[in-house]
């Protein structure tokens, strides 16, 4: 299954918006894109078919990720912390369609 993926690796300046997203595997995205992930400005965003999205922002200093699926109309999200093989684990196993309810563990989150 692709996902389209966006992103920012804040310290090389690489950046690709939701607009312009690329297509990427689960694998690819594991294998490609966390590695990257290593400062608490980058971020990853992950879109399904419906542009339903899955974002993870990296918090090197505790060496976790904080991933959550954001509502924009209610201007909140839901997310949790994660670490690395977590990580791996939920995006290898992220459904055709992403939403609070299709990862366990999201909890509400106002903005």
């Amino acid at each position: 299954m692709l996902f389209r993926v966006f992103y920012l690796i804040n310290r090389s300046g690489e950046r690709v918006s939701s607009v312009s997203a690329v297509e990427m595997s689960a694998k690819a995205i594991c294998e490609q894109m966390l590695d990257r992930l290593q400062s608490e400005d980058d971020y990853l965003g992950i879109l399904d078919a419906e542009d339903n999205t899955l974002q993870v922002l990296p918090e090197p200093d505790q060496q976790r990720y904080y991933v959550e699926v954001p509502l924009d109309a209610a201007k909140a999200s839901f997310g949790r912390y994660v670490n690395r093989a977590e990580l791996e684990a939920l995006v290898h196993a992220l459904p055709a369609r992403i939403n609070e309810r299709s990862i366990p563990g999201l909890t509400y989150r106002p903005w």
